[in-house]
């Protein structure tokens, strides 16, 4: 080997990086303390950046395409503290490849519950996991914060460094967005799109990594939670008690067993009284059903009901007639603390 070629395999001539892998985040490039020549030819490939470091701090940073390395077009480079002979002599330096293109399918998850204020419940406890693609879009920023000076900075050592920032960051996000509970159970999908803009802004500020999509694939509550948000769903199935109380009547009559109980018969018979009215038809046999058992004696040829007889009648509890006739679907008097309600009114209300 003459001097000649001694010297030219002292300096670096062309510097790239073939990427072979899919998990690959930031690579160093090896100089073997080569130094690189003035002139020399750096290849950056699609969804690849360049980022140069010397003496611990960032140079230029390069895009896709084929760039010679002179003095022109690396004007920071040249100007660093400690940087003494400009491009007139071989250089050395740092040359960190970013790989930009998009990462997908990273999982996450809380390790702990998150606590969390809910207009509906107060302070709850909320577990949730999911998925979430990212690409580097600031590769100062994630060197300096996420890979450091890592020689190959892979995928796996990003999920155990960004998994608890990661749920940092949606912690914050969800409190921000003030998302209800029975939300957050329910509407996975569009809260994913509706916490990207409220996650993004900390990721990209802290960690020069854009969130491109953000899925939230469960999200757990406390058992008492769930009881809750089964007990509301169930009282908004049922809607008022005028509703569910026609509803039980007609399951009970198609189900063949309303017939005998005095309750029934009496919601049966003002249910025909409607449907003559609508009819035009006259009923052949007495027009008021028969008295209710537990029913107050006539007083002037007015019988006066309790809540609790009431509920007895319609076979719900006294609490859904007391709900009723503070809303007024049950018409009543209220004397002191006391309902009473006649029979006219408790007629009325099965007639509507």
């Amino acid at each position: 080997m003459g001097l000649i070629d001694y010297l030219k395999g002292q300096f670096l001539e062309i510097i790239e990086w073939t990427d072979d892998s899919r998990d690959t985040l930031s690579w160093r490039f090896p100089d073997e303390d080569k130094e690189i020549k003035n002139g020399a030819q750096l290849i950056v490939r699609e969804s690849q950046t360049v980022q140069f470091v010397y003496l611990g701090q960032f140079g230029d940073t390069f895009g896709p395409g084929k760039h010679t390395l002179v003095t022109d077009n690396i004007p920071i480079l040249s100007t660093l503290k400690g940087w003494k002979y400009g491009f007139n002599s071989p250089f050395k330096a740092d040359v960190y490849y970013i790989n930009t293109r998009l990462f997908t399918g990273n999982k996450w998850g809380t390790s702990n519950p998150i606590m969390m204020r809910d207009q509906d419940f107060g302070i709850v406890r909320v577990r949730a996991f999911g998925t979430f693609d990212f690409r580097i879009t600031d590769p100062k920023l994630f060197l300096k914060e996420v890979a450091g000076s890592d020689h190959h900075f892979r995928l796996d050592e990003f999920a155990d460094t960004m998994r608890s920032r990661i749920i940092s960051v949606f912690s914050e996000a969800l409190a921000t967005a003030k998302v209800p509970v029975l939300d957050l159970a329910t509407r996975y999908s569009e809260l994913g799109e509706a916490l990207l803009p409220v996650i993004n802004p900390i990721t990209t500020g802290k960690y020069g990594i854009e969130i491109a999509s953000f899925i939230l694939e469960n999200a757990s509550v406390p058992p008492e939670v769930e009881a809750a948000i089964d007990k509301r769903s169930s009282m908004s199935a049922i809607g008022n008690l005028n509703d569910y109380v026609k509803f039980q009547m007609a399951e009970g009559m198609a189900k063949g067993g309303g017939a005998g109980a005095p309750a029934e018969m009496a919601m049966g018979f003002a249910m025909a009284q409607e449907m003559m009215k609508n009819t035009n038809l006259t009923p052949s046999g007495p027009a008021t059903p028969p008295p209710l058992p537990g029913a107050a004696a006539p007083a002037g040829g007015v019988e006066i009901l309790t809540p609790a007889q009431v509920a007895q009648s319609l076979g719900v509890t006294e609490q859904d007639v007391l709900a009723s006739l503070e809303a007024g679907d049950i018409k009543g008097k209220k004397i002191g603390s006391a309902w009473r309600v006649t029979k006219a009114a408790l007629d009325e209300f099965l007639a509507k």
